[in-house]
């Protein structure tokens, strides 16, 4: 998953760059991640559903493979000059269908490999290569970019899905699969629902990943406009920007598995969940490279923390029985609200600027995580 996801940032990086040169347009950044997102919205529930009833191993088989064939494709119609802005938001489109399936397999399968007793360890381990990943690959993107060219970078995160897929097929897991008939996976799906709804800590707890979706992780979108044209640095320094949240998020990850036992987890929550406002604020204001670049790591750390401690507190927090399904909400609210997210942010940024888009986003959640600090005092306990 490692080389897989080095790959993946690498298109990433290449992709916004290749629709900003397309367009021109903060706006249609704004609807690329809208696109890219918005299935989870619709299809989570539905893939935590297959992930209970298909051996995962097989769903990830056909959903990596899937993603392989996307990669190849777009490699393909950019290196003949063929591209449009709208096959890229289909292409966006159909990997955000295949991920509504595969992220829930991928979780789900975590515990079948390592057990609930070193599921904590695999957590922290699982964030250390994705942010590892988050690190070297936006670095790698500037540079290949440079060499390469966007399709070179696009035929490299193709056959980085081949190491996935060697590994799948070497593994086993437990074939869990669970044979239920439609009327009661909605049944399940409603009492799943009904179950956060009544638990109020849960339901706090999954609004802290909602708030942060919607209003907090856009701000990636519009990492191609300052770094040309508000930080001035080009291409290269467009990656090393993306790096440096890298940084702090890897050192989030990497501090976590250290302190999965901390007392108080709720006030760290809280603590991490205001750096992590503060320091988009301050990003958006920044004209200053070096100090923007101090702020991305800080929002890097912030960010992984606090949702690392929601995903920790929750999988703690709820009995076995109602796990997959508040997993999958977790998912639901993490993945399902950022395309919404997106296109609000898109929008503010082509009406009143990329800066104030940002820094709006940042007071939003500064708001939220106080006034659930000082109004929802159980938070402050676990």
């Amino acid at each position: 998953m490692f080389i897989s996801l080095i790959g993946t940032w690498i298109q990433i990086i290449a992709e916004s760059w290749l629709v900003f040169q397309l367009t021109n347009s903060p706006f249609l950044l704004g609807v690329v991640g809208f696109l890219g997102s918005m299935p989870i919205f619709f299809l989570s529930l539905f893939g935590g559903v297959a992930a209970d009833r298909i051996n995962k191993r097989n769903i990830l088989l056909f959903t990596q493979t899937s993603f392989m064939v996307l990669a190849f494709i777009l490699a393909f119609l950019t290196q003949f000059k063929l591209i449009t802005a709208g096959q890229i938001m289909l292409i966006a489109l159909l990997n955000g269908i295949i991920m509504a399936f595969d992220a829930p397999s991928r979780q789900a399968v975590v515990v079948e490999l390592v057990g609930k007793e070193h599921l904590l360890n695999a957590i922290a381990l699982n964030s250390a290569a994705f942010n590892s990943s988050r690190l070297i690959g936006p670095a790698l993107a500037g540079i290949l970019i440079a060499a390469i060219g966007m399709s070179g970078c696009f035929y490299i995160n193709g056959i980085s899905f081949l190491a996935m897929i060697i590994a799948l097929l070497l593994i086993r897991v437990n074939n869990n699969v669970k044979n239920e008939n439609n009327p009661e996976v909605l049944k399940a799906l409603r009492e799943g629902l009904k179950f956060i709804k009544n638990n109020r800590l849960i339901l706090i707890l999954i609004s802290v990943v909602g708030i942060t979706s919607l209003f907090g992780i856009s701000y990636t979108l519009f990492m191609p406009v300052f770094a040309r044209d508000i930080l001035k640095v080009g291409i290269k320094g467009l990656g090393w920007l993306m790096s440096a949240a890298g940084i702090g998020a890897l050192a989030a990850a990497l501090i976590l598995a250290k302190l999965y036992r901390l007392k108080y987890k709720g006030r760290f929550l809280i603590i991490s969940s205001l750096i992590f406002s503060f320091s988009l604020i301050l990003f958006s204001l920044s004209r200053s490279y070096l100090f923007s670049l101090f702020t991305l790591v800080l929002i890097g750390w912030s960010s992984v923390t606090a949702i690392s401690l929601v995903n920790t507190m929750l999988q703690t927090l709820v009995p076995d029985n109602f796990r997959g399904r508040v997993m999958s909400a977790f998912m639901f609210t993490f993945a399902g609200l950022m395309p919404f997210g997106n296109l609000i942010a898109g929008s503010i940024a082509q009406a009143w600027g990329v800066s104030l888009a940002v820094a709006m986003g940042g007071a939003i959640c500064a708001l939220f995580f106080a006034g659930t600090a000082i109004f929802y005092t159980p938070l402050r306990k676990i």
